[in-house]
């Protein structure tokens, strides 16, 4: 290869005194070319996330300066003044962060957010940041160039915030592109087209890429080479192939071994009475647009679904679709237009708000995010005590269950006198997890519960999930957009689209024999498929 475009020399990044430990990035040295996918990986925690703020110089005024080099077109950036680290962002350096929505401002214009790099660093008229910016929005394939331009973020998909993104990062055609975790959150056809723009753009634009993910199927489907690390420090790197398919670390091999395989499974046989008969769901929202009409969008439309105890119904589509309406629907979080709810033999539909309180005890919900989920001012003992207390049982009672829980979802007894902040995210959602099953729930409906979660961890609280269901026959309806994930937990898979089930099968059937052609687009999509077929027969 020729010189690298990026080069990291030894690049240490302090963390604060009473940390778990001393250094967010110790002694990190490599190398990114022009033209190359470099994908960093590891665990939530591993400093993947920090060396990209290290090197764009966006470290929190909290963190003592960077120590070593990070060399840009033969200079350390690390010795740049404040403005010319701002000259060089946008116009040679650009990153996509994880979360679209909140890095564009909700009060101002898409389109103007993305001239702004333009006006910044050029000196074009406003016609023609127009056009540029039109062009832009074009070469990552936003539906209509014109309406995008002039709508707010609230009024994108997730998916089309983040091709905006992709879009600012691509105005002034940056030399380095550094990407971190761009695809976590989104559906597989989105992220499939996300991923196809990023192999676009290398290949066109000569771009070098940095891009930070814990999706191994990512890995297999943009990566030249790969980075592993753990702790803050670089466990093992080279070419994608070497790493993904012999691995020489103890922790990479670990982190292998996590990912979700595609191995489709036969329902099981030992499912008792129905917990949950919906019939006849339907849910429309209607809004009013930029010119006063108003808008109608038919989320949820005529659905009908059943889960019996012990049974594990997956529920899975793009973003838009209506999975998570139709479960808020089921636990009346949103009122439904029309249809039934039935739960355990006991109607949940047209019941007052006390028979509705007393209802509730028979269903729970797990949302993605355990960051958010909890009170950071209530301990986690109290978290899980709360809902048996509201529900009658006595104080210490409901404290002792509490106990029970924490040790029965892999956590120490003595957690319940931690608060929330002193918890990882799998730990955080392992205490949603003990705090929804506290009431004893005859259904759990887990909301993207894992989409967020390092995939050794996602393989714990799946393993989790799937040992409580055994031991307490909950029915649970698991929403998620990962095919991989549903293959291994549900007995069933529901497919829904624009509102609709669209197919439903067990996963054996599905996988194998899809019938929709939405279905077998979801399948094609999947990232890193062929690789892990690839593995699975060379097993």
């Amino acid at each position: 290869m020729t010189d690298p475009i990026l080069s990291l020399h030894n690049l240490s990044v302090l963390l604060p005194k009473g940390a778990d430990r001393s250094h967010a990035v110790r002694d990190l040295s490599l190398a990114l070319h022009a033209g190359e996918i470099l994908c960093v990986v590891g665990e939530t925690g591993s400093g993947k996330s920090l060396t990209a703020m290290a090197t764009l110089g966006l470290l929190p005024s909290n963190l003592p300066p960077p120590q070593g080099k990070v060399i840009f077109e033969g200079r350390n950036l690390l010795d740049a003044t404040p403005r010319e680290r701002r000259d060089l962002a946008g116009r040679r350096m650009a990153m996509i962060f994880q979360e679209p929505s909140a890095s564009l401002n909700p009060i101002y214009r898409i389109g103007e957010q993305v001239s702004e790099t333009f006006r910044l660093h050029t000196n074009l008229r406003p016609a023609a940041i127009r056009d540029k910016v039109l062009s832009l929005f074009q070469e990552v394939q936003l539906p209509d160039p014109e309406a995008i331009f002039n709508a707010y973020p609230h009024q994108l998909s997730g998916g089309q915030c983040q091709r905006v993104m992709i879009a600012t990062a691509l105005a002034l055609d940056p030399a380095i592109l550094i990407a971190d975790e761009p695809t976590t959150a989104l559906d597989v056809t989105t992220q499939a087209q996300i991923l196809k723009m990023m192999l676009d753009l290398r290949r066109t634009h000569g771009t070098g890429i940095l891009f930070i993910t814990h999706d191994f199927g990512v890995v297999a489907e943009i990566a030249d080479r790969v980075a592993v690390m753990r702790y803050g420090e670089l466990v093992e790197i080279g070419p994608a192939a070497d790493v993904l398919t012999t691995p020489k670390h103890p922790y990479t091999r670990a982190l292998l071994a996590a990912v979700p395989k595609l191995e489709p499974r036969h329902a099981r046989a030992d499912i008792g009475q129905p917990v949950l008969q919906a019939k006849g769901i339907c849910r429309t929202f209607r809004s009013r647009g930029l010119l006063g009409k108003t808008r109608e969008v038919r989320a949820v439309d005529h659905i009908d679904i059943s889960i019996r105890e012990g049974e594990t119904l997956g529920l899975v589509g793009e973003s838009g679709s209506g999975k998570s309406t139709l479960a808020q629907c089921v636990i009346r979080l949103v009122e439904p237009d029309k249809g039934d709810v039935i739960l355990s033999g006991g109607a949940f539909t047209g019941l007052n708000k006390a028979e509705l309180r007393r209802a509730r005890q028979r269903v729970q919900i797990v949302f993605q995010d355990p960051y958010t989920a909890l009170d950071p001012r209530q301990s986690a003992g109290d978290a899980i005590a709360e809902g048996p207390i509201i529900h009658g049982l006595g104080r210490a009672a409901a404290k002792a269950r509490a106990l029970d829980l924490l040790e029965a979802v892999g956590l120490d007894r003595s957690a319940a006198t931690r608060f929330p902040h002193e918890f990882s995210g799998g730990q955080r959602q392992r205490i949603c997890i003990a705090r929804a099953l506290a009431v004893e729930p005859q259904l759990l409906i887990a909301d993207e519960s894992v989409s967020a979660l390092d995939v050794s961890v996602q393989a714990q609280v799946l393993d989790l999930l799937a040992s409580m269901q055994k031991r307490l026959r909950f029915g649970m309806l698991f929403i998620t957009h990962d095919l991989r994930v549903a293959s291994r937990i549900c007995d069933r898979i529901a497919v829904m689209r624009k509102g609709q089930i669209v197919e439903e099968a067990e996963p054996s059937s599905l996988f194998h024999a899809p019938q929709n052609p939405y279905t077998k687009a979801l399948l094609a999509a999947v990232p890193g498929a062929d690789w892990q077929t690839r593995q699975k027969e060379t097993s």
